[in-house]
């Protein structure tokens, strides 16, 4: 009998056995890992098999099940549009998608229809059932799918990475890898429909708990601008109706959060098409966050021990082949600019500048750690489909560093670099994170330097964020060209991740062949410094976007635009008010007094509006006694406050940096 292992435990089963049948008592199980493959139930197990159970709700079972459901949306289309051809359809992050090129684009009225007829289908319990076929038979049952046919085309063509972004879950396999067929069966054996894919997939589309369907959109095919434009459908699927539900809410949550709208209802930054996509401005109130938030990391950067530099924003073409930038990171920067009969570019980085600093003069080993910051404004030539808002910018200003230390010195660097970026990303409120390692892989025109300068860095790296106590998860093939990287993962108000700051090992742009930079030993010799890249914010731009929507636009007080509104009960109060002002003008308290002819409740809900911190309102009660009625931008609110006592109330709770 054969001999395999289930979950790590030795199992004697019957010849001809299916994974369903270890697991027919667990129905969470939708699918076998056997070895390091995804399987289908139906799988037959061998000989020596290791086999694990996918459950619906790990991360595993859930890309199963949505890729599953995009199918199940696929077949609907076909059912509704017989002429609708087919794209790709892969699950992502929270949902999936399929491309379908359609006569006219779909409408909301459509995706009603289409999720009509896929919860017919899921109800009818089809059977997901995996054949293997090759290349010529493939190309014959798919003979009216010209997208298809050219994935086929591919399978033997193309690079693995082209590959896998052309083809991703869509069933087409590198090389010499056979082709394979998912038909969806009705209960009488009968095909419904199929489709050229990978899988594997549920037993049946009755696995299906909940789904809806989101959107639609335009998208060329395989993402090429010289492609056809095909219509997408987004849709999301969870295990359970609540999970969906929560998910649905998130969304909403994040709607109304969104900096974009914020950022206008508060009037802090706008996006002038007359100016360029991605190059924001900052008006007056988002100009005081800002300053804030540079003035803040400014100060600190000076108390870790950085010097403060300033380097231009165009710079000759040489200097970044000299860095490394243009031939691995050429693609991310602005075309040249003729100056003089000579190439110039606008720098995407700071840190070939930095490196000219410390080059300037000669450098003893006393100096090390060297420290250098500014807040330097660089440019990426980002495509215009991912410029979103401020988190995703053409021009955006980095708290950008770099220290330059003896190899000795890198580990207690890099540990310095990352209790100060977690410490500052504690000052603004964000406490829940993670760490990302990321490293090189075998893709040896991605990267430079040798096996041993890699394998040195990364494992100091690696140690250090393993010693910070905060979970670690590796990101292989993710480092800069120059060398590994850990970055923070940050979690916001509502769950949501995002990237925050980095820090980086580079061994390259020291090198000879780079900067040659030098210090001299001890000993008297000449040898070369370990260059450490941090940022701490990554973009002003980013943190501020982010800030926006984890605080929901209602920033703690030390960071709001207007920090303190006056609200008369009636005209004859204000001068009271604008008296109490000018004695918090000149400690740094930003105050305003709303002396408009609107009535008092609706100067309360116009501040509340502007999610103000505090309210001081005031009217004949509070003018005789010397205080104010004072409220809260949550509603609460306190009568007959004396002016001293509301006073220190807003001074400690800005100096506090605490939210309210």
């Amino acid at each position: 009998m054969p001999e395999i292992q289930v979950e790590n435990e030795p199992r004697s089963v019957e010849p001809g056995t299916r994974a369903w049948q270890l697991f027919a008592d667990t129905p969470e199980v939708i699918a076998a890992r056997v070895g390091d493959e995804l399987k289908d139930l139906a799988h037959e197990l061998a000989d020596g098999d290791a086999v694990e159970p996918v459950t619906i709700d790990s991360p595993d079972g859930l890309n199963i099940l949505r890729h599953s459901t995009a199918h199940v949306m696929a077949q609907a289309v076909q059912d509704l549009f017989p002429d609708a051809r087919l794209g790709i359809g892969p699950p992502i992050t929270d949902g999936f998608y399929y491309d379908f090129d359609v006569a006219e684009p779909f409408v909301p009225e459509d995706l009603v229809k289409i999720e009509s007829r896929m919860k017919k289908i899921i109800k009818e319990g089809q059977k997901f059932d995996r054949r293997e076929i090759d290349d010529d038979a493939a190309r014959a049952e798919l003979a009216d799918e010209p997208y298809k046919l050219e994935l086929i085309g591919l399978k033997s063509t193309a690079a693995p990475g082209d590959l896998q972004n052309a083809a991703e879950g869509a069933g087409v396999e590198v090389g010499d890898g056979g082709l394979s067929i998912y038909d969806n069966l009705k209960r009488d054996g009968s095909r419904a429909w199929g489709d050229l894919c990978r899988g594997p997939h549920l037993p049946t589309t009755k696995r299906i708990p909940a789904f809806t369907l989101m959107r639609s959109a335009a998208a060329y095919w395989r993402g090429d601008e010289k492609n056809k434009q095909l219509q997408r459908i987004y849709g999301t699927a969870w295990p359970t109706k609540e999970a969906l539900d929560d998910h649905l809410h998130r969304i909403e949550e994040a709607q109304r959060r969104d900096h974009r709208r914020l950022g206008t209802e508060l009037d802090l930054y706008s996006f002038p098409d007359e100016i360029g996509s991605g190059l924001p401005v900052f008006h007056p109130k988002g100009g005081v966050i800002k300053r804030e938030m540079e003035d803040y990391v400014r100060r600190r950067h000076i108390e870790e021990g950085f010097e403060y530099v300033g380097t231009p924003h165009v710079a000759k073409e040489e200097l970044f082949y000299t860095s490394g930038h243009l031939p691995y990171y050429g693609e991310g920067m602005f075309p040249a600019l003729d100056l003089d009969g000579m190439d110039y570019r606008l720098k995407a980085m700071n840190c070939p500048m930095h490196n000219l600093i410390f080059r300037s003069r000669q450098r003893s080993y006393r100096e090390l750690p060297l420290r250098l910051f500014e807040f330097g404004h660089v440019y990426r030539n980002e495509k215009s489909g991912v410029i979103h808002g401020l988190t995703r910018v053409r021009g955006f200003a980095q708290d950008d560093s770099h220290s330059y230390v003896t190899p000795e010195q890198a580990p207690s660097e890099v540990k310095h670099l990352l209790d100060f970026m977690l410490s500052l990303l504690r000052d603004f409120g964000m406490d829940d994170y993670y760490l990302e390692l990321s490293t090189r892989d075998d893709r040896a025109d991605k990267f430079i330097g040798s096996d041993e300068e890699w394998e040195l860095a990364t494992q100091v790296l690696a140690d250090v964020a393993a010693s910070s106590g905060v979970e670690v998860v590796p990101d292989p093939g993710g480092a800069a060209y120059y060398g590994p990287k850990i970055s923070v993962q940050a979690r916001d108000a509502i769950g949501r991740t995002w990237q925050m700051g980095t820090v980086q090992y580079d061994f390259n742009m020291p090198s000879a062949e780079r900067f040659d930079l030098e210090y001299i030993a001890p000993d008297g010799t000449r040898q070369k410094p370990v260059m450490i890249h941090s940022a701490k914010f990554g973009s002003i731009e980013r943190f501020m976007g982010v800030l926006v929507e984890h605080y929901a636009g209602a920033f703690p007080p030390w960071l709001a635009p207007v920090q303190v509104v006056g609200i008369p009960v009636a005209e004859r109060h204000a001068d009271y008010l604008y008296e109490l002002a000018a004695r918090l003008k000149p400690m740094g308290i930003r105050v305003e007094v709303d002396a408009s002819d609107e009535r008092m409740q609706k100067k309360i809900r116009t501040a509340q509006t502007q999610k103000i911190p505090f309210m001081l309102i005031a009217g004949d009660n509070d003018v005789e006694a010397g205080a104010v009625s004072f409220r809260y931008r949550s509603g609460e609110q306190e009568n007959e406050v004396p002016l001293e006592d509301a006073i220190s109330r807003i001074v400690e709770a800005i100096e506090s940096r605490v939210q309210v």
